[in-house]
């Protein structure tokens, strides 16, 4: 019997298992490899390193959860079942037994159809999360691509970085006021985005008059599916996007709900003895609401 099964090797379900394990408790972590921090050429604000990629990132937290003990196997589990001192999983062919469960799987980016995503993705052309890279895109071209209204505030938060943002919709839905918005912030609002070409030195938007916009960076805004279904097919309540709503831990920990690994890393062995019963966690729900996508967004511009 497992003391805890971690769903999910990200930096989150690692940054668990290094902790549990050094809380020298019985850790497994089942990870399918995608990651989404996977997908980050270089990160500029993971404390500690004044760069990293992302794939560089999870080996060096894979090994040090290996250092303290715990157990990394790769798989997908596709079923969790309640028993009566904690949860059944399934994976392929593989069965786990644990007191605990916690669900570190993420979110994954709706991403548009195009030719060259992927290496778009790699040189920094196209990118997800503004919350992460928005200071490496000071002063670029920037473009923002997605439903109209769900695509303004993004588009008003990135004038906090650059004078040249321009708003590419994927539907005809646009809104007075924050159309009123977008101009008082110098946002340019460039037309209904029909084509996507990522290249190894920026991305190319073109729209329905045929114009094509060149920029550095583009930022899709196409919402995401949140990967909560095995959580909320036990009766873990959701939010309307899918994003699990988690009961704080009963540690001390007074961290807010959304950071749960956090509060169980900031556990002490005895609350953790105490703790061994089935809790809400997280594990998917599709959306085309970004605010579980890369971050709530403060939308006042830079003044310039």
């Amino acid at each position: 019997m497992l003391d805890c099964l971690i769903i999910g090797g990200g930096p989150a379900g690692l940054t668990a298992a290094i902790y549990l394990a050094r809380y020298r408790r019985r850790v497994v972590v089942v990870d399918a490899g995608d990651s989404r921090a996977a997908l980050i050429p270089e990160s500029h604000n993971y404390p500690g390193f004044q760069g990293i990629a992302g794939p560089a990132l999870l080996d060096r937290l894979r090994g040090q959860a290996l250092r303290y003990g715990a157990e990394l196997t790769h798989g997908t589990v596709t079923a969790l079942t309640r028993e009566h001192d904690g949860f059944i999983a399934g994976s392929g062919s593989a069965t786990y037994r644990a007191h605990t469960v916690l669900m570190a799987t993420g979110l994954i980016d709706k991403k548009p159809v195009t030719e060259g995503l992927g290496d778009g993705i790699v040189h920094g052309a196209i990118r997800f999360c503004p919350i992460c890279d928005g200071y490496e895109a000071t002063d670029k071209r920037i473009g923002v691509l997605g439903p109209f209204e769900t695509a303004a505030h993004k588009a008003l938060f990135m004038r906090t970085y650059s004078r040249d943002v321009r708003l590419f919709s994927t539907d005809r839905a646009e809104v007075p006021g924050v159309s009123k918005d977008l101009t008082a912030a110098g946002v340019t609002v460039a037309g209904i985005a029909t084509r996507v070409d990522p290249s190894a030195d920026g991305v190319s938007v073109t729209v329905e008059d045929g114009r094509t916009h060149v920029l550095d960076v583009l930022y899709p805004t196409l919402g995401c599916t949140v990967r909560s279904d095995l959580a909320a097919a036990l009766g873990a309540a959701c939010s309307d996007i899918g994003t699990l709503k988690v009961a704080p831990a009963s540690t001390g920990c007074s961290a807010p709900a959304t950071l749960s690994p956090t509060c169980i890393s900031s556990a002490s062995p005895r609350a953790m003895r105490r703790s061994r019963r089935p809790r809400s966690t997280t594990g998917s729900r599709e959306t085309t609401d970004n605010r579980g996508c890369g971050g709530a967004f403060s939308t006042s511009p830079r003044s310039d």
